[in-house]
């Protein structure tokens, strides 16, 4: 009798609690139904820059993906590779126009909001300009890019940012507009229809699950 084939290792996420991008991936993850492994990353002690970690990702960034032999390290890239693997659960849509849109609203996320924040560069800016200086400049970065996508899905938004369904967009905008409400004092006010998806997604058990407190490296006062 033929011996059972050893079932295969769960992709493994290595993951910061209170970092967006691996907040985003979290979600995903949680979206398309995969069993996975959290291997945490403290990026305050600088496990980052760890040669180990180097291999992963030789950005020194969170977070980074292994899913057999496969090794992904950017949450744009894991995001992609879930939506081919398990399309079970679509994040993209069909219809070319929307899935621009979701794909343009992640980029603004992506590139154009979450890493003018990033934590390198909140501690160059408190070095280098000035004690305090840090938070009015995520400011100015956060809400030009929240008038950018308010502005963008306000006539199109359904219970979800391009729709009733949850996509892309979605996934990259939650993590983001946590981040803004809890860290930095954003007057969501300005944004009624980010603020509508903000409660949506705090209902939602994927984003429910994904969301940093609740992550084992979280310290406990989070």
């Amino acid at each position: 009798m033929a011996e059972a084939e050893a079932p295969a290792a769960r992709p493994r996420l290595y993951s910061y609690w209170r970092s967006s991008c691996s907040h985003r991936v979290r979600i995903a993850l949680n979206l398309k139904g995969v069993d996975y492994e959290y291997k945490a990353v403290n990026l305050l002690k600088g496990e980052q820059s760890d040669p180990e970690f180097i291999k992963l990702n030789p950005m020194k960034f969170v977070p980074a993906l292994v899913d057999g032999d496969a090794v992904i390290g950017d949450s744009y890239a894991i995001a992609l590779y879930l939506e081919d693997k398990y399309p079970e659960r679509p994040l993209l849509p069909q219809d070319l126009k929307k899935k621009a849109l979701n794909n343009q609203i992640a980029s603004i996320v992506g590139s154009g909001i979450q890493p003018l924040h990033n934590l390198t560069l909140l501690r160059f800016i408190e070095q280098k300009v000035g004690t305090g200086e840090s938070l009015p400049w995520t400011q100015q970065q956060i809400n030009k890019g929240f008038t950018a996508v308010e502005n963008m899905i306000k006539g199109c938004a359904g219970k979800y940012a391009t729709g009733d369904e949850v996509q892309l967009a979605d996934v990259f905008l939650a993590p983001q507009i946590f981040a803004a409400v809890t860290r930095f004092q954003i007057d969501m006010s300005n944004y009624p229809t980010l603020a509508r998806l903000h409660e949506e997604y705090m209902k939602h058990p994927a984003f429910q699950a994904a969301l940093p407190d609740r992550q084992p490296d979280a310290p406990t006062s989070a």
